[in-house]
């Protein structure tokens, strides 16, 4: 089981950035696909980002293909989402998630373990 803390959220007006960090423990991080989704009430969860851990291979949402950016210190046991250009459609909670094996996935499904999320609102 891995132990998933976020950090970084916040209200920011639209154009702005704010980077996203989640801190992992438990389970070798380095093997370990990693996720961004993101909710808000009355949806369901959406993937946003995810990092395949060995082989360094990344996927987004089209919305947010170009402004988002996952990246991991493996030193750090720490995924990061950075974001530009922030808009108030990507106002939700951002949840972080974990796999207990490396490789792509943008189901939610497909990953065992999920903090507790951090808020992003964007005014317009």
């Amino acid at each position: 089981q891995v132990q998933l803390v976020e950090s970084g959220g916040g209200l920011v007006q639209a154009g702005a950035s704010l980077r996203l960090s989640c801190a992992a423990s438990g389970r070798t991080f380095s093997s370990s696909g990693m996720g961004w989704f993101r909710q808000v009430p009355g949806k369901e969860r959406e993937f946003v980002a995810c990092h395949s851990g060995i082989g360094s291979l990344t996927r987004y949402a089209d919305s947010v293909k170009g402004r988002f950016t996952i990246s991991r210190d493996n030193a750090k046991n720490t995924v990061y989402l950075q974001m530009n250009s922030l808009k108030p459609e990507d106002t939700a909670v951002y949840l972080c998630a974990a796999r207990p094996i490396w490789g792509i996935a943008v189901a939610a499904a497909a990953y065992n373990d999920w903090g507790q999320g951090t808020q992003v609102t964007v005014s317009p």
